[in-house]
């Protein structure tokens, strides 16, 4: 059993990753500056209200935890670079005792078949791309972190990502999306909730970014 923290517990895919953590029975702290957000997270997990991005509420979630999980969602820029920063510092601080860390990415950060970031075309939402943008700058941060800060970056598909079944199936990629034989991509944030923990059980990825799909 792991003690897992989520920052970012309150949103769709940060309650997705909850869920699955308490059904493989580790201990989970879900925290989110929504109080009302965090209803929705299973009894079993601990709720903690309180703002995701500071140093503060890191060190103090961190300091006890086996692996952080930051999950954040909907966010404007530059909450997510703000976040990654404060996880670093907290690492720094922390040392060998340090949690692993699992940040969940953007999908408009992979590559089109071109080479091209998907954020960077036209067929991305343009209301999507601040967001996309201030995840790259949250990547630049993990990316440039001391050797001693075990991260990884989780990619979910940039399209076709919501509610569905639990499969308990997924397949990994780099820097492309996951396609199947029609070149189709996309998967539940069940499964990709079940991918995660996956990796928090089993680190296949440590200091990578990688992507997830059927």
């Amino acid at each position: 059993m792991a003690r897992i923290v989520v920052l970012g517990a309150g949103g769709q895919v940060g309650r997705s990753i909850v869920a699955e953590a308490v059904r493989r029975g580790h201990e989970v702290t879900a925290v989110d500056q929504d109080q009302n957000a965090l209803k929705g997270v299973p009894r079993q997990a601990t709720a903690v209200t309180g703002d995701v991005t500071g140093r503060d509420m890191v060190q103090q979630q961190a300091q006890n935890a086996d692996v952080v999980v930051v999950a954040l969602a909907g966010c404007t820029r530059p909450e997510h670079a703000n976040t990654a920063r404060a996880v670093v510092e907290v690492a720094n601080k922390l040392g060998a005792k340090a949690p692993a860390v699992i940040h969940i990415g953007n999908g408009g950060l992979l590559e089109n078949a071109d080479g091209e970031r998907i954020v960077d075309t036209q067929e991305f939402p343009a209301a999507e791309r601040k967001e996309a943008l201030d995840q790259a700058d949250a990547l630049d941060v993990l990316r440039a972190a001391k050797h001693n800060l075990k991260w990884t970056c989780v990619v979910p598909p940039p399209r076709n990502f919501g509610p569905g079944r639990r499969r308990e199936a997924y397949r990994t990629a780099g820097d492309r999306p996951v396609t199947d034989a029609q070149g189709n991509i996309g998967i539940s944030y069940e499964d990709f909730a079940f991918a995660v923990l996956d990796e928090v059980e089993k680190p296949r990825f440590r200091n990578k970014r990688y992507t997830v799909g059927y």
